[in-house]
């Protein structure tokens, strides 16, 4: 058998979120409109992302000058038709402030230096409390939504990793540290 070290690290939950991807709006085409749009920005990033100490992730890369230098992972989207989000007739990519805010939730719960420069106490987000709400928004090229952003460093003194599943309707985001 061998030795602790030689079998690798074992990581250990900080922390983990559910999201219901069947209740996200009262009427049923709208639901699938953000379902879509959440799930799309899970594909565009990838289902995990790992942070080691002192690096950033931000939800989109329109920063705010404090954010600029470390921040080592986006979403990969801006949430336009170019990048194929869907609209409801309202907003294109409409869903993702759902998924901004179980991601900070998440990250809250596991200890890790966020800001969220404008929440989303303008509508309620099912399943999530008023005060996790993040509104999010994206317009390339213009620097006017750097405040309407995610961002979350890795204040710890290992790397920690965000793991994202769908299964049974149900988006899970677990937050894990390699020990």
């Amino acid at each position: 058998m061998g030795s602790p070290a030689s079998l690798g690290s074992v990581s250990m939950d900080l922390a983990s979120r559910s999201l219901s991807l069947s209740n996200r709006y009262a009427v049923a085409s709208v639901n699938d409109v953000f379902r879509y749009n959440i799930l799309h920005t899970l594909d565009r990033m990838g289902y995990e992302f790992t942070l080691n100490p002192g690096e950033s992730f931000a939800f989109h890369d329109d920063l705010l000058p404090a954010y600029s230098k470390n921040v080592v992972k986006t979403t990969n989207s801006h949430f336009n038709y170019q990048d194929g989000f869907k609209s409801d007739g309202y907003l294109m990519g409409d869903g993702v402030c759902h998924l901004a805010s179980v991601i900070y939730w998440a990250a809250l719960d596991a200890g890790l230096e966020t800001y969220v420069p404008a929440n989303h106490d303008f509508a309620a987000i099912p399943d999530v409390p008023k005060e996790y709400g993040v509104s999010i928004f994206s317009m390339p090229g213009t620097n006017a939504d750097a405040g309407q952003n995610l961002y979350i460093r890795n204040n710890k003194d290992k790397p920690v990793k965000f793991v994202f599943s769908y299964e049974n309707d149900a988006l899970n985001v677990r937050v894990t540290e390699d020990r």
